[in-house]
C-alpha cells in the first residue's frame, strides 16, 4: 500500500509542478517556488523534532512513553506559535517586496506539515500502513486541485496559487486534528509491545518541557537543517539571480523530490518505527535489514539515475514546454544525487539514538554549510548549474559523513551477521 501510494503521490507531485510551471511561467513559478522553499525551511521549527522523538521513545519504552505526552503538547503549541511569528516577521522585514504576500498566504503550510508529521507518527506506531498510505495522498492531491484551477482560469496569478495552498493546508490540518488530539490523550494502539498495561502503569511522572527539550533537540535540529540543506539553493538563486533561475532549478528539484519519496517511504514511513524497536530488542534483524537495505538502495538509485539521464532530454520539453528546456542540463547534473541520496538514507538508518542524532546534527549542519558556501561561490558565474553542482557535492559529503558515523558508533565486529 505504501509503495502504491508513493508512486501515485510522486506522480501527483510531478503533475502539480508541471501545471504550475506551465501556467505561471518561469518568473512567477520561481517566485512561488522560492517562497514555498523559504517557508519549508522554517516550518520544522514547529514541533522541533517531537514526532521523530516519539518514534524513538515509543520504540524503546513501549507504553511507558505515554509519560511524554503532556510536555509534548505544551512544547508543540509554543514552537508552532513561534514558527508562525518568525515567518510573518521575515515577510515584513527581510523578504523581497514581491515575496511578502506569497509568504503570508503560505503560513498554513506550517500547520499542515506539523499535523502530517504527528499523524504519520501515530499511524507508524500503530503500523496502520493502509491508513498511512491514504493519508500521504491527501495533501498532494489537494494541491493538484489548486494547480488544475489554473487550467480553468488561466489568468489566475501566483497569489491565487499561494492562497489555494494555504486553504487546502488548513483543510487537511482540520482533518488530522482529531487523530492528533487522540494521540496526545494517549489513545494509541501501539504495535509490537503487547497489550496496553493497567491504567496505573500510565501514572509515571510526566517529564517537564526542559526534559523533553534535552531529549528531542537533536531530532529537531536535524529536521530543521535538512530543508536548509535541500531547499537553500532555490532560495539563493532567487536572491542572487532572480525568479527565472529559481524557477528553472525549482522544476528540477521538484523532479528530485518525487524520486526521493522512494527511500523516504521505505525508511521513514515503513521501517523507522520497526528500526527503533529492533535496535533495542532484536539487533540481528536490525543489521540484516541494514545490509540488504543498502544494497537495494544502491542498485535502485543507479537504475533511476540512468532513467533520468535518458528520459530528461525529451520528457522535460514535452511536459513543461520548450521554455523550460534549460531544466534538462540541471537534471542531468542532479541525477548524480539519486544513488548518493538513496545510499545515504540506508546508511543513516543505523544512526537512531540520542548520541547518533547529535552526530547527525553535525553531519547535516556541515553538509548544509558546504552547500551554502558552494552556492555563493558558483551561482554568480554558473547560475542554476552552479546550484546543481553545489547540491551534488553536498549530498556526497553527507553520505561520507554518515558512513564515517556508522563506522564510529558501530564497529564491524559488533554487528551480528545473522
Amino acid at each position: 500500500m505504501l509503495w502504491i501510494a508513493t508512486a501515485i503521490g510522486a506522480g501527483i507531485t510531478f503533475l502539480t509542478q508541471a501545471l504550475l510551471a506551465h501556467e505561471l511561467g518561469p518568473a512567477f513559478y520561481g517566485l512561488f517556488a522560492s517562497s514555498l522553499a523559504m517557508v519549508s525551511m522554517i516550518t520544522p521549527l514547529a514541533g522541533f523534532g517531537v514526532p521523530q522523538f516519539w518514534l524513538k521513545v515509543y520504540g524503546g519504552e513501549g507504553w511507558a512513553a505515554n509519560r511524554w505526552l503532556l510536555s509534548s503538547m505544551k512544547f508543540l503549541a509554543t514552537s508552532t506559535a513561534l514558527t508562525l511569528l518568525i515567518i510573518a516577521l521575515w515577510a515584513f522585514t527581510g523578504a523581497p517586496a514581491d515575496a511578502r504576500v506569497t509568504l503570508l498566504l503560505l503560513l498554513p503550510v506550517v500547520l499542515v506539515t506539523l499535523a502530517a508529521a504527528l499523524l504519520g507518527t501515530k499511524l507508524r506506531l500503530e503500523e496502520r500502513h493502509q491508513a498511512l498510505a491514504l493519508w500521504q495522498l491527501i495533501a498532494p492531491g489537494s494541491r493538484l486541485l489548486v494547480a488544475a484551477m489554473l487550467l480553468v482560469v488561466p489568468t489566475l496569478a501566483v497569489h491565487f496559487v499561494a492562497a489555494g495552498y494555504g486553504v487546502v493546508s488548513l483543510a487537511v490540518t482540520l482533518i488530522a486534528v482529531p487523530q492528533v488530539f487522540a494521540m496526545l490523550r494517549g489513545e494509541l494502539e501501539l504495535h509490537g509491545h503487547g497489550r496496553r498495561p493497567a491504567p496505573a502503569f500510565d501514572d509515571a511522572p510526566s517529564p517537564g518541557p526542559m526534559q523533553l527539550w534535552s531529549q528531542a533537540w537533536a531530532y529537531g535540529l536535524t529536521a530543521v537543517l535538512y530543508p536548509i540543506f535541500f531547499q537553500i539553493s532555490t532560495v539563493l538563486l532567487k536572491y542572487l539571480d532572480g525568479n527565472v533561475e529559481a524557477g528553472i532549478f525549482g522544476i528540477a528539484l521538484a523532479v528530485m523530490t518525487a524520486i526521493y519519496l522512494i527511500p523516504a517511504t521505505l525508511y521513514q514511513k515503513f521501517l523507522l518505527s520497526k528500526l527503533h524497536r529492533w535496535a533495542v530488542h532484536d539487533k540481528a534483524k536490525f543489521w540484516l535489514v541494514y545490509r540488504h537495505g543498502n544494497l537495494a538502495m544502491l542498485v535502485s538509485g543507479v537504475a533511476l539515475a540512468a532513467g533520468v539521464v535518458l528520459a530528461a532530454p525529451w520528457v522535460v520539453p514535452l511536459v513543461f514546454g520548450e521554455k523550460y528546456r534549460a531544466v534538462v542540463p540541471v537534471l542531468l547534473v542532479l541525477a548524480v544525487c539519486i544513488p548518493i541520496r538513496f545510499l545515504s538514507t540506508g546508511v543513516g538508518s543505523a544512526l537512531l539514538n540520542e548520541q547518533h542524532m547529535r552526530y547527525r546534527v553535525f553531519a547535516m549542519g556541515f553538509s548544509a554549510a558546504v552547500v551554502i558556501v558552494l552556492n555563493l561561490a558558483l551561482i554568480p558565474a554558473h547560475h542554476e548549474l552552479g546550484a546543481a553542482t553545489a547540491t551534488v557535492v553536498g549530498e556526497a559529503v553527507l553520505l561520507l559523513i554518515m558512513y564515517a558515523g556508522v563506522q564510529r558508533f558501530h564497529p564491524s565486529g559488533e554487528r551480528p551477521r545473522s
